[in-house]
């Protein structure tokens, strides 16, 4: 193949979804950065989904901070975050992920003063606790030692802290399971009309939003869950959760944010917390949900780095941010440009898309010394994962505390980890994710 032959392969390679089902295009991103920080990909019609515009890529560390930390030149809001274009711009353009300041950062500043040090310290002891919680029923569940870490384990840890930050009742979190599903896995079959709660032990909120629950249509595809219409059922619950909160205002974060008010005494209006409760609820769960078992497999795959962590527990918030590092949960993020500008030597003009891949800034050589081996012990490790600039993570501190918590626990209750089968990725150009990691292990000899 010709230079040019290869670089198309490559750039199609990032984008076509199928490609992830086996694991991020690594050696295609490296081929693309050693060629420049900035490559142009096109988007080809693909898998039922009409072709798009293109979009530049920026593959380098520093070039993925300079992009995140200029919203005045790489919007947010002009064409949102989500490369391929969205159906309902206006709507989208509402939620917080898709602003830039000074709307931006009048939401952010009443959600940052929500988490009081009394909400966060309640929560970081409620995650300990479920964490616990979740491993001891994984042990005790299963005399054999197996079961899929990513269904049976790591998915319901992010679910039951989002519960909790959010005030929703704990027998209803499997309704964000099932919208995150649809919201991230909108590429994938399996899980782009998933619909594991059905209402059946759930509350009165969660049985009328299952009643709004769309359906597919003749051709088995569900409306865009990236529009308010393909979600329903979010929207609906959100909106009778911020009624019942009115009233009965409680201790969660939401309950806080509600009661707040701005520096010109407004407080967050319905559509502005049914798009936050969209945010914490989709993005809040997916994230760590896909990084957990992601993690793990960090672990699994590379078994001197999980020996040296078991062997030394002071090793594991180092080992935290290297996975985060090496697994990339978010792998890519979409800006607009504002104006014509030179973006490390590229000519990049008012109107086009920039995409950032965290995947491939996370894996830059300029930045990190041999990038694709996985080292607990890595130090400095500025990894890219929470994003960075005005939209860095809020949820960041969160996140870690349930990464330290739940391999804490998985590493005290086992003496052996290993996988007991390949794992199932997602189809998704989005998010790493994780649909199955079938596990085995032996129990430790003695409960701590």
């Amino acid at each position: 193949m010709t230079a040019t032959e290869v670089r198309a392969a490559d750039t199609l390679a990032v984008v076509d979804p199928a490609t992830y089902e086996s694991g991020p295009p690594l050696e295609a991103l490296r081929r693309l950065r050693a060629e420049g920080p900035v490559v142009w990909v096109d988007e080809p019609a693909l898998h039922g989904f009409p072709a798009g515009p293109g979009f530049w890529l920026v593959l380098r560390h520093v070039e993925v901070e300079r992009v995140l930390r200029d919203p005045a030149t790489f919007s947010s809001w002009l064409g949102a975050t989500q490369v391929r274009d969205a159906a309902d711009l206006d709507w989208v353009r509402r939620m917080m992920l898709n602003m830039d300041p000074p709307d931006h950062s009048r939401l952010r500043r009443l959600l940052s003063r929500s988490f009081t040090p009394r909400a966060v310290a309640a929560l970081t002891a409620a995650i300990e606790t479920t964490a616990a919680g979740l491993v001891d029923r994984m042990i005790d569940g299963d005399a054999e030692g197996r079961c899929d870490f990513a269904k049976d384990v790591a998915a319901d840890l992010p679910l039951i802290t989002l519960a909790d930050v959010l005030g929703v009742p704990a027998e209803d979190r499997w309704l964000m399971f099932d919208w995150s599903n649809r919201v991230i896995g909108w590429q994938d079959p399996d899980y782009a009309s998933s619909a594991a709660f059905d209402g059946g032990g759930g509350t009165a909120l969660a049985r009328q939003a299952v009643a709004l629950r769309p359906a597919p249509d003749g051709d088995g595809r569900m409306p865009d869950p990236r529009t308010r219409a393909g979600m329903p059922d979010l929207y609906g619950y959100a909106r009778l959760l911020a009624e019942e909160k009115r009233r009965a205002p409680g201790r969660d974060v939401m309950s806080v944010l509600l009661a707040q008010t701005d520096e010109d005494g407004g407080r967050v209006s319905d559509a502005e917390f049914e798009n936050m409760f969209w945010l914490f609820a989709v993005a809040g769960n997916e994230t760590l949900r896909n990084g957990l078992p992601g993690g793990l497999i960090a672990l699994l795959t590379h078994p001197a780095e999980l020996a040296a962590v078991r062997a030394d527990p002071d090793l594991l918030p180092g080992a935290v941010e290297e996975m985060l590092r090496w697994w990339t949960p978010v792998m890519v993020f979409r800006r607009t440009a504002t104006r014509d500008v030179d973006l490390a030597g590229t000519r990049v003009r008012a109107g086009d898309k920039v995409a950032v891949s965290f995947t491939s800034a996370n894996r830059d050589e300029r930045v990190f010394s041999d990038p694709d081996r996985f080292d607990v012990r890595r130090a400095p490790n500025p990894q890219l994962s929470f994003g960075h600039g005005p939209h860095f993570c809020l949820g960041a501190q969160l996140a870690r505390v349930q990464m330290r918590a739940l391999f804490g626990a998985l590493l005290r209750r086992t003496d052996t980890l290993g996988p007991d089968g390949p794992p199932a990725l997602l189809r998704s150009n989005f998010q790493r994710g994780v649909k199955r990691l079938p596990i085995r292990w032996t129990a430790a000899s003695g409960r701590p």
